[in-house]
């Protein structure tokens, strides 16, 4: 009666993989490759019986295969993780701006657990934590061997609660505690306001759910005001992306016509081609696009179009570098996997990932290198990131930069309902996350010299090109 206790899960779950990882391959007429699953496969299942049988406790066989799960699809890149029920409902929130939490951005730098930023007005912020903190206790857990979607769940929680890190810290001779209230994490994802002249400010703190219809109202506010929109500064620095159709749907708002970004995958149906409507279009006014090291995916996409298209000046430093697609693919448990599908390149073609994308005016900004942390972190720091173009060898079936596509298809995404189908297709919801969030400093050379450069083409164009136009 024991064997049958313990063969019988472990012969179940080896049957469900086998059947499931083989047909998927024999239908990809992947016979070679199927063969060699299956051998892994059977493996897998001993492993998992002898565990069963023989471990001093009884162990969770929940808990064995989430961990096995988790297992493989980190050896993937740092993009692609298992996301439990829990987790998944935490992804959601996070979309609509609003979650309980510490408010921080956090990922792993020589694998430690590491601040990238604390957000402005959030107890972590309020509680003294530094970008390039090291995070090495969250309670009295080590987090060594800990993944970013692990310490998410274990900071986040319940309004209202306690929490206590240790943080290692340049000049601090041992770890330091500190104990922070969660409280309700409120991200406002557009914030606007008007610099004189004509002159309009906008930042985009995150692509959300609502971010095209705030950014919409924002430009409306401020064509109105007196003598209407002269310039805009369209500030993405410190913008972690967030989803695809938002950027989309922004970039389109300043494009008449043409090409937005493009995806290519392994697959078909991650090959996807987003094309500007000439509706909407808020034209007439040159923009600065101010990017660095925190401008991520979605906020790269958006600089990389409108740079491409001409329509703005970029300026500022080398963005984040995050330029591959995440595919959340739901389980019939409830569970989700998130899976990196396909790259991102502007209408030009280039690959953003590892690269990000480059200012057209370099204006360095003190804020972004942290003493004694090596800078600011990009993609390319990241362990096990996927290579962008002439990082060494690509990935088995994966593409370098192939050639922008020519001419038009039809768009996925749609302002007429507020919707994308690329967001959410066929039960997969996409996203392009990544980057980090940092604080402002009063001194600001890289919003001084975009508000310059406007203030300049408007009095340029009132004296030169104006008056050459016949009257």
């Amino acid at each position: 009666m024991k064997g049958r206790k313990w063969l019988g899960p472990a012969a179940v779950l080896f049957v469900f993989f086998v059947g499931f990882v083989s047909g998927d391959l024999i239908a990809s007429r992947h016979a070679a490759q199927a063969n060699v699953a299956f051998g892994k496969l059977k493996t897998f299942g001993d492993v998992l019986s002898q565990v069963q049988m023989s471990y001093v406790e009884e162990p969770n066989v929940d808990e064995l295969v989430n961990g096995a799960i988790k297992g493989m699809l980190q050896t993937l890149d740092p993009h692609s993780s298992y996301l439990t029920p829990d987790m998944l409902k935490q992804v959601e929130v996070e979309t609509k701006g609003s979650f309980g939490g510490l408010g921080i951005e956090i990922g792993i730098k020589d694998g430690i657990l590491t601040v990238i930023s604390p957000i402005e007005d959030t107890p972590a912020f309020r509680a003294g934590l530094q970008a390039g903190d090291k995070i090495v206790r969250i309670e009295n857990e080590p987090t060594r061997e800990m993944n970013v979607m692990d310490a998410v769940k274990k900071l986040r929680g319940e309004p209202g609660t306690k929490v206590t890190i240790s943080i290692v810290r340049e000049g601090l001779t041992e770890p330091k505690p500190y104990t922070i209230t969660r409280d309700i994490i409120k991200i406002r994802s557009v914030k606007a306001k008007t610099m004189g002249d004509g002159i309009g400010y906008i930042r985009l703190t995150q692509f959300q759910q609502d971010t095209d219809g705030e950014l919409e109202k924002a430009l409306q506010q401020q064509s109105k005001e007196k003598g209407g929109l002269k310039g805009l500064v369209l500030d993405l620095r410190n913008n972690p992306g967030g989803l695809l159709d938002q950027a989309v749907k922004v970039a389109d708002r300043f494009l008449e016509s043409g090409l937005i970004v493009y995806t290519d995958g392994r697959l078909e149906n991650q090959k996807y081609k987003y094309f500007a409507h000439k509706e909407g279009t808020f034209a007439g006014f040159p923009i600065v696009v101010l990017v660095n090291a925190g401008s991520a995916s979605a906020s790269e996409i958006v600089a990389g179009a409108l740079q491409d298209h001409g329509r703005a000046i970029v300026l500022g430093t080398q963005t984040f570098g995050k330029g591959s697609v995440q595919t959340i693919i739901p389980m019939e448990d409830g569970s989700a996997i998130r899976l990196t599908t396909a790259r991102y390149f502007t209408p030009n073609g280039r690959s953003i990932q590892a690269k990000g994308i480059e200012p057209d005016i370099a204006v360095a900004d003190g804020r972004e290198v942290v003493e004694g942390h090596g800078g600011p972190l990009r993609e390319k720091d990241i362990e096990r990131h996927l290579k962008g173009d002439g990082e060494g060898k690509e990935s088995p079936g994966s593409s370098a930069a192939p050639p922008a596509p020519k001419g038009k298809k039809e768009e996925p995404s749609s302002r007429k309902n507020g919707k994308s189908d690329k967001s959410v297709k066929n039960g997969r919801k996409e996203t392009a996350e990544g980057g980090e969030a940092r604080k402002e400093d009063p001194k600001d050379p890289q919003l001084e010299r975009a508000v310059e450069l406007l203030k300049g083409w408007e009095i340029f164009k009132s004296r030169f090109i104006d008056k050459s136009k016949p009257s």
